[in-house]
């Protein structure tokens, strides 16, 4: 069956909405598979990065572990600093990794590192600058501290069996930080999906070359890899293919069998020079579709038969930009099951109004001031090839079909690039 056919992308059709698109796109994806995968072996370790948890975790031991120290300064028990100042007799002293417990009479101390156990018989500590005159044998200190101060209780952090992190959640640095300190030895997860990036266009040259008229500089394939990787999901190939159908349909062909997803940008139009829908018609379970969306209205999305997802976009820049950030990115996300498969969409004032076109929702690149409020970053009556402006672009202002006029002091929903 014509993807036309099935898609209803045919001249005269409706166009779709772009949330019943997304939808259609979210129930393609099969999420990956789990894997083990260790926190101490040096192998795991690089694929921890960019996965998402698959299972949720619990602390396998109390955070802290024990009660210790805050400061460097002096464990003491509370009532002998009551009528401080005071010298204390110094026991010795406790390091940062010490197993030791010294007991402490009346009068007594020891020094104390920032981390280590406190002794059982202490209940405060001291800071360093709260003491004075340190002779051999005893300090002299200078303020009188309640029990708890300065120490680190047990649990407080988390307790044994408590949740540190849940699944759908991405594998930070911070929070792969918090696991290993909780105890986790071996994760399971959902990883990265493995994820090619193939650019088509005649007209396109290597950046920096001598152009000829009609010639342009090749960008999306620096756009791509670049959305990929601030998304945690660094492109793992990245081809450029000349406007010919049989060399397309082999680098499909390849790519799809090696990879979880192919990505590629132009020829998706209606166009008899439009290759890369021509041969996604072939494709029996993909589909062209022209959305209810300016930019990147004309689009294809499936499944090759060699397996992998794809996600056809425009060839100008910003429409695949915004494509990506639409559709492909939520899909990318629920391969992995994240548990927040968009972007944030927060609300913001124009400062300076533009017109939208009815019908459709328009995705406008706009910057922010200081305070929040946002303006175009490009004109909006050539949104799609506004390759300059749009390198400013700090987020995507969302206007629904039923607006013509966004008018200054409008508040209108924005999509938050980051950072």
């Amino acid at each position: 069956m014509a993807p036309d056919s099935r898609s209803g992308a045919g001249p005269g059709a409706a166009p779709v909405p772009p949330e019943e698109h997304l939808r259609a796109v979210l129930q393609l994806v099969r999420p990956l598979p789990p894997v083990q995968l260790s926190l101490a072996e040096p192998g795991d370790f690089a694929a921890l990065h960019g996965a998402v948890l698959a299972q949720d975790v619990a602390a396998a031991h109390p955070l802290p572990l024990w009660e210790n120290s805050a400061m460097d300064g002096y464990a003491v028990r509370a009532a002998d600093t009551a009528q401080a100042p005071v010298d204390l007799q110094v026991l010795g002293v406790v390091p940062a990794g010490s197993g030791a417990d010294p007991v402490l009479g009346p009068g007594q101390t020891v020094r104390i590192m920032t981390g280590a156990p406190l002794p059982s018989s202490a209940d405060a500590v001291v800071r360093v600058e709260d003491t004075s005159g340190f002779h051999p044998g005893t300090v002299r200190i200078n303020t009188a501290v309640q029990p708890g101060r300065d120490v680190r209780r047990a649990g407080e952090d988390r307790a044994a069996g408590a949740p540190v992190a849940l699944a759908g959640e991405p594998l930070t640095a911070a929070r792969l930080s918090a696991l290993a300190a909780a105890g986790a030895a071996a994760l399971l997860v959902r990883p990265a999906p493995k994820i090619a990036v193939l650019v088509t266009g005649a007209e396109l040259r290597t950046p920096g070359s001598a152009l000829s008229r009609g010639q342009i500089p090749e960008s999306n394939s620096l756009l791509l890899a670049g959305l990929l990787a601030e998304s945690g999901l660094p492109a793992a190939t990245v081809e450029h293919c000349p406007d010919d159908p049989g060399l397309v349909r082999q680098r499909l062909d390849a790519l799809g069998a090696q990879h979880d997803a192919v990505i590629s940008t132009g020829g998706v139009g209606p166009g008899e020079y439009d290759v890369m829908r021509q041969v996604l018609e072939q494709e029996p379970e993909v589909r062209a579709v022209r959305l209810a969306l300016r930019p990147g209205a004309p689009q294809c999305v499936g499944r090759l038969r060699a397996g992998a997802l794809v996600f056809a976009l425009p060839g100008n820049p910003v429409s695949a930009a915004v494509g990506f950030e639409l559709f492909v990115r939520p899909a990318l996300r629920a391969l992995q099951s994240h548990a927040s498969l968009r972007r944030p969409v927060l609300r913001s004032t124009v400062l300076r109004g533009w017109k939208s076109p009815p019908g459709r929702l328009q995705a406008l690149p706009v910057v922010f001031d200081e305070h929040g409020g946002c303006a175009p970053a490009v004109d909006a009556a050539s949104i799609s090839h506004s390759v300059g402006g749009f390198g400013a672009a700090q987020g995507y202002a969302l206007i629904g079909p039923d607006t013509s006029q966004v008018r200054p002091g409008d508040t209108v929903d924005v999509l938050r690039l980051q950072p």
